[in-house]
């Protein structure tokens, strides 16, 4: 497998996963896009980066994009390359928005991007080195899929399904995302490591029951969504790292808004238009609440963007 191109960017979104109930299974794709610029070389590796993560990431070898890009290349067989990446970030860091999942499916879509044959890392080959590389495949679904995808594991294999997500009267999807991201960060892995390996069966039973209503509730009947978002696993188990994430979405599930932490947190994710109050509630409930970023970003419909160049 030999280089064909010398120079691509690719566009990947950020993602909000479990919805609630949904744990390592359910993510929707949000339209807030890094940017990522490929230049073939043939010297040593250079990374710019501009924006998030700029003077924290990795800037050599190591960095997450450049580390999947060259598995990648290894998986197809094709030459390890010089690299000149530019990378304009824009999903939050450590924020529970699928960062890192951005970056796994960029460097992928890099390198299928600059290869002979693209066809070799088609969607299904792109979701295996993802998951691999992540550890479950909800997110990475979903960066490279778009919408909102449903995945699964059999086994050592990732696969994923695309859920229907109806549309309001207006005919715009019915997820219209409002994300309250507090300027802290929470590692995935961090955020993992405080959860028990064991959970009650009622619990379990739970949330099998809302998130199978989730999937219907997104597809016919959005008047579910709060009973649907409900969960019981993963995110009470996590306040005492976020103690104001969480807080703040049992306020708002008490007044019945779907509030739900998202993905590994801090971030709090209300799926559907959110109170006109909103900002109230959340300077009534944090404890600093000008370091909170509140923003609408509609559900990408698409996955990852790729521009030739």
């Amino acid at each position: 497998m030999r280089i064909a191109r010398e120079r691509v960017t690719v566009q990947p979104c950020a993602t909000s996963a479990n919805l609630g109930p949904g744990f390592d299974s359910l993510a929707l794709a949000l339209e807030l896009r890094d940017r990522y610029t490929l230049e073939v070389t043939t010297g040593e590796t250079e990374v710019t980066i501009r924006g998030e993560g700029a003077g924290e990431l990795p800037t050599d070898d190591t960095n997450l994009i450049v580390r999947t890009l060259r598995e990648s290349l290894e998986w197809v067989g094709a030459p390890q390359i010089g690299v000149r990446l530019t990378c304009t970030n824009v999903i939050p860091q450590g924020a529970g928005l699928g960062s890192s999942a951005a970056a796994i499916v960029g460097g992928i879509a890099l390198a299928r991007a600059i290869i002979q044959e693209p066809n070799a890392l088609d969607e299904r080959a792109m979701l295996e080195i993802a998951t691999s590389i992540e550890g479950h495949p909800d997110s990475v679904a979903a960066v490279i899929h778009g919408g909102v995808c449903l995945s699964y594991m059999d086994g050592e294999n990732p696969h994923t399904v695309r859920v229907r997500v109806a549309n309001a009267a207006d005919g715009r999807p019915v997820l219209r995302p409002l994300i309250m991201c507090p300027n802290r960060t929470l590692s995935t892995t961090t955020a993992r490591a405080i959860l028990s390996p064991e959970v009650r069966r009622r619990d379990a039973t739970h949330n099998i029951a809302r998130a199978a209503l989730l999937v219907h509730a997104l597809a016919e009947d959005p008047s579910r969504l709060f009973a649907a978002t409900a969960d019981r696993l993963h995110q009470d188990e996590r306040s005492a790292h976020m103690p104001q994430s969480v807080g703040l979405v049992h306020v708002l599930r008490s007044q019945g808004v779907p509030a739900v932490i998202s993905g590994a947190g801090p971030t709090v994710l209300i799926p559907i238009d959110a109170p006109d109050d909103i900002a109230r509630i959340v300077r009534e409930v944090v404890e600093e609440p000008d370091d909170w970023r509140l923003a609408r970003v509609p559900l990408a419909r698409e996955g990852i963007h790729t521009v030739l160049s």
